[in-house]
């Protein structure tokens, strides 16, 4: 009889054991526990190591804190000057209360990923196509803020949000290259009329010099011919002084004042 007392206290203490074996759970040191007991929520999550969850009565929910990086797929956007584009972006979220993102929402993830699509393609729509384009770091910020304010309350932060592809029509692109190539002819005439207008310049003064050294006036004449000589080619120049045509200036034979 004592025998089988024996027997059923093994037995028994034997189920006990196997049953708090079978509620040890173990978190790891980026994992939160959101325990439920009979239906209402523990004031506090577990974790991180080894804690108890007595099943039937505690029901447990895993929370991840690392970074999650999700893509946002390609949208249609339409730009407020009526361009329509193919945007995606990259968002950098986290979980920074896991008792929120349980009993705030249904599942964050998917929530955080449908408000980053609406977003994008609201605050892109708010945007010219040469704002889009050249002003990235602008929108990025924007983004960021309006995403982390809405899923604050569901206890994700957003860290970032970076727009990745902008994808144009064909159309648009060959317009844009247009754009350019004339942007670019027209700042080549820019520069060179400023050339143009260096040189006139420095003409001028060199004519003032000249003016008050006629001798000076000769000297470059003969320079002239000598690098005119001095190349090889097949050009007969004969020095005429000028004087001399003078006297032939004006009609009747008769000179201009001052010659």
């Amino acid at each position: 009889m004592i025998d089988e007392r024996v027997q059923y206290v093994g037995i028994f203490v034997l189920l006990v054991a196997l049953y708090f074996l079978s509620c040890i759970r173990v978190l790891f040191e980026y994992q939160r526990g959101v325990v439920f007991r009979l239906g209402r929520v523990l004031s506090a999550p577990k974790g991180p190591g080894l804690i108890f969850v007595f099943w039937p009565i505690d029901r447990m929910v895993r929370v991840g804190l690392r970074t999650v990086v999700h893509n946002v797929p390609s949208q249609d956007v339409i730009t407020r000057d009526n361009v329509s584009v193919k945007v995606n972006a990259v968002v950098y979220f986290r979980v920074l209360d896991p008792m929120k993102s349980v009993l705030e929402v249904e599942d964050y993830r998917y929530a955080t990923s449908q408000l980053s699509q609406t977003t994008l393609r609201s605050i892109l729509g708010q945007a010219d196509l040469d704002e889009l384009l050249s002003e990235r770091d602008k929108i990025n910020r924007r983004l960021q803020a309006v995403i982390d304010e809405e899923a604050g309350p569901w206890g994700v932060k957003v860290a970032l949000v970076e727009v990745k592809d902008v994808d144009l029509p064909e159309h648009m692109k060959r317009a844009m290259a247009k754009q350019a190539e004339s942007e670019r002819e027209r700042r080549a005439k820019v520069i060179h009329a400023e050339g143009e207008f260096q040189a006139a310049a420095k003409l001028r003064e060199a004519a003032e010099v000249l003016k008050d050294h006629p001798i000076a006036v000769q000297m470059r004449y003969l320079q002239t011919l000598v690098e005119i000589g001095a190349e090889k080619n097949t050009t007969i120049v004969f020095p005429l002084p000028i004087e001399l045509i003078r006297s032939f200036i004006g009609s009747g034979g008769r000179p201009q004042p001052g010659g």
